[in-house]
């Protein structure tokens, strides 16, 4: 069993040049799936700038950017999909909104009803978690590791894992059958930069 990384933005970008230049060197640096724009608290002007840089960075290596929350936003920017949480826009709407070529995923926190919910609907992944305490959101529910493997068995769309994950931790859920993990701090808070933290992945990531 193996998983792959799922990168997720720091909540605030101060220098959007200086974080591109490091997005660039951890993309270089191994495998990452996708990256996920999750900005907090900024204006949507700041949101779309921030967008507009990190989008090329992206493409010029094959990686997807999804935009978290506004799935209106990700249209503007030209991004190439959405996540949306429980108490964001709706999977329909965003779907409405982003068409059927958009990757759209969905925060279902530890519930296997509404990770049914979302795969039925069309939910190009849905995410599962926090797996372990965050400092980079407060953790609200706790999932448990069984729902990764009860949600491998039963269904075919991928599972992303979230919550805490890092390069020492994240094995059990490797090998529960988490397709995705979500990392944000374990990357970016890495002591010797992003592309020694997506490195660091390199062997846990093969289970």
């Amino acid at each position: 069993m193996a998983s792959e990384l799922y990168l997720i933005t720091p909540p605030r970008l101060p220098d959007v040049a200086a974080f591109c230049e490091e997005l660039g060197a951890a993309l270089d640096a191994g495998p990452v799936a996708c990256l996920q724009l999750r900005l907090k608290d900024v204006e949507d002007d700041e949101i779309l700038r921030a967008a507009d840089a990190v989008l090329p960075v992206c493409h010029a290596r094959g990686v997807p950017l999804l935009m978290n929350d506004r799935p209106d936003l990700g249209v503007k920017s030209g991004c190439d999909g959405c996540h949306v949480g429980q108490d964001d826009t709706p999977y329909a709407q965003a779907r409405r909104l982003m068409g059927p070529g958009a990757q759209i995923g969905v925060t279902c926190k530890a519930s296997r009803h509404l990770a049914m919910e979302a795969g039925e609907a069309g939910a190009d992944y849905v995410a599962f978690g926090a797996f372990f305490p965050s400092g980079t959101k407060a953790t609200t529910t706790q999932a448990s590791i069984e729902v990764l493997g009860w949600w491998s068995e039963m269904m075919t769309v991928p599972s992303v894992a979230i919550g805490g994950i890092t390069a020492d931790n994240c094995r059990p859920l490797v090998e529960a059958g988490a397709d995705f993990l979500a990392v944000i701090g374990a990357v970016w808070g890495h002591p010797d930069g992003a592309a020694a933290g997506v490195r660091a992945f390199e062997g846990p990531l093969k289970g």
